[in-house]
């Protein structure tokens, strides 16, 4: 059974979802996971939101008027979620996968840089700092928590969104780092088409061959 459980995902097709609400779901989920738990993945959108890793200084977070600002469990620093940003959340057992954080950052990296390729888009990581860059612009952020053996969290992919919010921000701690997403590359791509695609890129990094796909739960 961990053998057919290792390769199952369910896949949960979210729709715009509030961030405190889906935070408290994922810890709630991972506390009460157990060995026969199915891994799970997460897609969704975000209203507007600030969140704070647990490494945030509160000097990278500038102006954020009247946007909510909300202290997540992640790992990192401050970063920004809105509509037309991609949202996977994978809640997976890291035991069972046999995965450390880094094998697991390295995974959904190249997911994302795979899935750019597709759309003819040159994307590359660095090892210092987390996430997928397309000529030194950030266009997905990485943020996980391990805890019990399980994972939560995941990444986000800009897609096509108003990036100008990320101006009151240092993203991900960095000042004046540059933000940028499909839209602005030039592919125009629907979220649905864009979550199918990214969820395919996903599994097979994460070695994913039976899913169950279940929407707007």
């Amino acid at each position: 059974m961990h053998q057919s459980l290792d390769q199952f995902a369910i896949i949960r097709y979210l729709g715009v979802r509030n961030y405190a609400e889906i935070l408290s779901e994922m810890q709630q989920f991972n506390a009460q996971r157990n060995a026969n738990t199915a891994d799970e993945i997460w897609l969704l959108e975000h209203p507007p939101v600030f969140t704070l890793g647990t490494n945030s200084k509160p000097e990278h977070l500038l102006n954020p008027e009247n946007i909510p600002v909300v202290q997540s469990d992640r790992g990192g620093q401050v970063t920004y979620h809105a509509p037309g940003q991609l949202i996977a959340y994978v809640l997976i057992d890291v035991k069972r996968k046999k995965m450390g954080v880094r094998k697991l950052v390295t995974a959904l990296e190249t997911a994302v840089i795979k899935f750019l390729a597709k759309q003819g888009i040159n994307a590359s990581a660095d090892p210092k700092a987390p996430g997928v860059y397309v000529n030194g612009e950030k266009i997905a952020a990485l943020g996980l928590r391990i805890k019990q053996s399980g994972c939560y969290h995941g990444l986000s992919l800009n897609v096509d969104m108003d990036l100008s919010d990320f101006d009151r921000i240092n993203p991900c701690g960095y000042p004046g780092l540059q933000v940028t997403s499909l839209k602005r590359l030039g592919v125009a791509m629907g979220m649905q088409q864009a979550s199918w695609k990214l969820m395919n890129e996903i599994c097979l990094q994460l070695n994913i061959v039976n899913i169950s796909e279940k929407k707007h739960e």
